[in-house]
């Protein structure tokens, strides 16, 4: 880890390493009740936290003090994830006290990687959504931006991932069971959440009555920023139950029955992304957005009438919410609600404010993603935001959309927040999507690509109506994770050759570029890089009892397993490689790692044998010598930010593969890119502007653009007649059919095959396949030849200053929050 420039922030109080070492102690004694001579790494990792935490909570209370009295606009960001990843080493960077805190550590006997290495990953997130939230956050602290996250801090998360004879097994992922120090519960703060009831009218006011109650109460975590006094929240609930133990209940011997409500209550916290393949479960998924968007409303509610005055009406002048996708989007009828209901504002007025306060990221084209709620689920759940939603819908349709397309009840149809059945009988569906828009008064893509299709073929007649309201913001990552943080020789590297404003001013990294042909500097950039995959090579050996050679290319794919994504087709790939190598052993090839990590979501079928069938297949090419170690596959389990943050800096390629249209932006091509690695893409999400910025000589793009993907679909496609026309393609597909991988289940992989066979290859795996193939041939062909390789790899690093997630936020600052 590498020890950033403490002294960057002259006005930034910087501890010494005694007085570290002494608070740790004193925590040790006091917090935990243990001596230093018996404390390992947990008890050390809990005291070092404790002392960091306290410095993040002085700077708290200074920034809100400083807001206080500056009146200062702040934005709320609303997500139901935030992939934080650890803590502790990420805040030592961002205090500038990692190298005292090194120094304090070994003054007690005791490292501090191996304290570092002993924090869990909170599990408060899945993939690529809930790490942007936070780079976000790390990002408008840094820039000291008044702002504040809010979400659930969920027990378990989503779930632990390991493997049983190749096949996923989730378990719950106790991540906090033991302790989580960085989080403070605020009682306080608590709020009371309303569920169920029914709705009447008093002296012509809608009342909301007879209701169920649950108490959300919020946990807060420090966000520090960078080189910055600005200490921002992670405000996350927790659900509990109003009423609790039921001791009558209990003394009566029905001891289940005495805390129903408490578990009741609590399941709402429990778990991100609740199975909803059952009525239960879509129900508790859907009061698990609504909670916590009522309890962040009102929390903010409350903040500005402390800080500001009791009237709302001018409220768009302090607050502004951010969207973070259709999770949290029921948001708009809340805040309605509050306007109407408890504040007294007449409906045209309630609306114009929410427009001007709620602002809404897309983040899916995919129509499964698009979130939609059966009508009937909301009338039984919250009866008295149907009816709003009810009177937008009707003021939408008929003032707006008739003042455009007057007298035209299709287009109505077709814009209309609730979407009519098909079938007679069935329920009509809330689209959470349409009523984000309609509720706020911008809307962004977050990759150039991704927001034209946002307004071409996502929302083209919202488009037409407000051709102002949706705008683009590519997403971007911390450099301060993504590279100084998980990358330290390299950013020492870099430090040495261009200084170190690049951690706070990631175009600064373009300086780079005069060094892309100097021998000395391409030696040691690729020595960094070999030792960051001996590195990588021993958690392979730990994690899948594998042996990797450094010296092959590593070639990597990690990120949420969909079939978008296309992991099956680097399988199919990777299938046909090995047949290669059985056919001739002595071919001329560089040895290869091919490295996966993917969580496969418990209900999604295909997804789920896809992770079994790169496990089998690994399985016989790793214990295979006829091959000579030329090829190996990786899986590791359980994909999560601490293990990402030692892959991405020992990646080579990095594979962004998603068919073309389906992949919003990535934010993993930019890390990989940061680090070095090549990328093997498709020009799809923000391939299309990386591809910009490093130069089509220094990535290697493949397959069909967005354009041609139409165009076939168009046209007719049959992905047998591919199949029939390509010998390799329908070898190793044959063979993944055949049962030879899984003779004990000879039918384990039929739904994959299935899917890219006789279900249309929707996600076009097999139309691309020999453009794929290609591009690897393009890539072996490439390494062959070092000096050339190490070029492109430094112009990746160099090129990456449009990709920072500073740079995000200050978009978003102007073109969205308008900030001053």
């Amino acid at each position: 880890m590498s020890a950033n420039k403490a002294g960057q922030n002259d006005a930034m109080p910087v501890l010494g390493s005694e007085e570290i070492a002494r608070r740790v102690v004193e925590h040790l004694q006091q917090s935990l009740g243990v001596e230093s001579e018996e404390s390992g790494p947990a008890e050390y990792w809990e005291a070092l936290s404790l002392v960091v935490r306290e410095m993040g909570l002085q700077r708290i209370r200074a920034t809100r003090k400083r807001e206080r009295e500056g009146k200062a606009r702040r934005i709320y960001y609303l997500s139901l994830e935030f992939l934080i990843g650890r803590l502790l080493g990420n805040n030592l960077h961002n205090l500038g006290i990692f190298r005292q805190t090194e120094q304090a550590m070994a003054s007690l006997g005791i490292s501090l990687v191996d304290i570092l290495e002993y924090e869990s990953d909170p599990s408060l997130g899945n993939g690529g959504l809930g790490r942007l939230a936070a780079c976000f956050l790390d990002s408008m602290t840094t820039l000291d931006m008044p702002a504040m996250g809010y979400g659930i801090n969920y027990r378990f998360g989503l779930f632990r991932q390991s493997f049983a004879g190749g096949k996923q097994v989730e378990t719950p992922d106790a991540w906090r069971e033991e302790s989580f120090p960085w989080g403070i519960e605020r009682a306080k703060r608590k709020q009371r959440v309303k569920l169920y009831g029914t709705v009447r009218e008093h002296a012509g006011k809608a009342v909301w009555e007879d209701t169920q109650e649950i108490l959300g109460m919020p946990w807060d975590v420090p966000v520090t920023g960078y080189g910055t006094e600005t200490v921002n929240t992670l405000r996350l609930w927790e659900s509990r139950a109003a009423q609790g133990f039921d001791l009558n209940s209990f003394d009566a011997g029905r001891y289940e029955d005495s805390r129903s409500q408490e578990i009741s209550a609590e399941n709402i916290s429990q778990v991100l992304y609740p199975n909803d393949n059952h009525p239960a479960g879509k129900e508790l998924r859907f009061i698990q957005q609504y909670f916590f968007v009522a309890c962040s409303l009102a929390d903010l509610i409350q903040r500005y009438k402390r800080e500001n005055s009791e009237s709302l009406e001018p409220i768009a002048d302090k607050v502004a919410i951010q969207l973070n996708d259709t999770h949290p989007a029921i948001a708009v009828a809340e805040f309605m609600r509050f306007l109407m209901d408890e504040e007294g504002f007449a409906f045209n007025r309630a609306l114009e404010i929410t427009r001007e306060v709620f602002t809404y990221t897309n983040h899916t084209l995919l129509p499964e993603a698009l979130e939609k709620w059966p009508q009937s689920l909301i009338i039984r759940v919250l009866p008295r935001h149907m009816q709003i939603i009810h009177m937008i819908n009707y003021h939408f349709l008929h003032s707006e959309v008739e003042a455009v397309w007057p007298g035209d009840d299709a287009m109505k149809r077709r814009l209309s927040i609730i979407e009519e059945p098909d079938r007679p009988g069935d329920d009509q569906m809330v689209r959470m999507a349409f009523l984000s828009v309609v509720g706020s008064h911008k809307v962004n893509g977050v990759a150039a690509l991704h927001s034209r299709l946002v307004q071409e073929k996502l929302f083209p007649e919202f488009h037409k109506m407000w051709p102002d309201k949706i705008v683009n913001v590519t997403n971007g990552v911390t450099p301060r994770r993504w590279l100084d943080y998980c990358n330290p020789a390299l950013a020492v590297l870099i430090d040495e050759t261009v200084g170190s404003d690049w951690r706070k001013d990631l175009y600064k990294l373009d300086a780079l570029k005069a060094h892309a042909d100097d021998p000395a500097f391409q030696k040691r950039f690729a020595a960094i890089k070999h030792d960051n995959k001996k590195h990588l090579a021993a958690v392979i050996r730990e994690l899948c009892d594998v042996d990797v050679s450094p010296d092959a290319i590593f070639d990597v794919q990690i990120k949420r397993l969909h079939e978008y994504k296309r992991q099956q087709m680097n399988l199919l790939h990777i299938m046909a490689l090995y047949r290669r190598l059985l056919d001739n052993p002595d071919l001329d090839v560089p040895r290869r790692v091919f490295i996966f990590g993917a969580k496969a979501a418990p209900g999604y079928k295909v997804a789920k044998t896809i992770v079994h069938a790169i496990n089998r297949v690994a399985e016989r090419v790793n214990n295979d010598r006829r091959i000579k170690d030329k090829l190996k596959v990786a899986f590791l389990p359980n994909y999560r930010v601490s293990l990402a943050e030692k892959i991405i800096p020992a990646a080579d390629v990095s594979e962004q593969i998603s068919t073309a249209g389906f992949e919003a932006s990535g934010t993993g091509n930019m890390k990989f890119a940061l680090n070095g690695a090549l990328t093997v893409g498709t020009l799809d999400g923000a391939n299309v502007e990386i591809a910009e910025e490093v130069g089509d000589d220094n990535i290697f793009i493949f397959g069909l653009t967005v354009e041609q993907v139409s165009e076939l679909r168009h046209r007719g496609y049959n992905p047998r007649d591919v199949y029939n026309r390509c010998e390799e393609l329908r070898s190793v597909i044959d063979w993944l059919d055949s049962g030879d991988l899984s003779p004990e289940e000879p039918d384990a992989f039929r739904p994959l095959v299935e899917a890219l066979l006789n279900k249309g290859d929707y996600f076009l795996t097999l139309a691309d396949y020999q453009a794929y193939s290609d591009a690897h041939d393009r890539i072996v062909e490439t390494w062959k030849k070092p000096e050339l390789w190490w070029r492109m790899a430094i112009i990746n690093t160099a090129s990456m200053g449009k990709f920072s997630s500073d740079r995000s936020i200050q978009d978003y600052s102007k073109i969205i929050w308008n900030m001053a």
